[in-house]
């Protein structure tokens, strides 16, 4: 089901943007269910993403020099195909994070 081009700028915002783009999402299109999806995807990918940084930046030697750059990358390229998943106007999940994000009721 493709999606008019406001629903797809927003749930671009609502992954690019983060948290910040789930908030906006969230006061202005929270009845558009295209754009909350990828606004709950966004959300996720940033909870992933501030606990790969304190887990890496805890775990001295291992965090600093595995986890936190393998986790940055996992995190860059989940961000990449979340936006290009949302420019696409079919409600694909981002892979590995997908699955949480639609348990959550907003």
């Amino acid at each position: 089901m493709a999606k008019d081009s406001e629903s797809k700028l927003f749930a671009f915002l609502g992954v690019f943007l983060s948290i910040i783009g789930f908030i906006i999402v969230m006061l202005t299109r929270k009845s558009d269910r295209y754009a909350m999806y990828y606004a709950k995807q966004g959300l996720v990918l940033f909870i992933l993403a501030v606990a790969v940084s304190i887990i890496g930046s805890l775990v001295p030697v291992i965090g600093w020099f595995i986890i936190l750059p393998i986790g940055n990358l996992i995190v860059l390229v989940l961000w990449i195909i979340g936006i290009v998943n949302s420019l696409s106007g079919q409600m694909k999940p981002i892979p590995l994070i997908g699955k949480y994000a639609e348990k959550l009721n907003l």
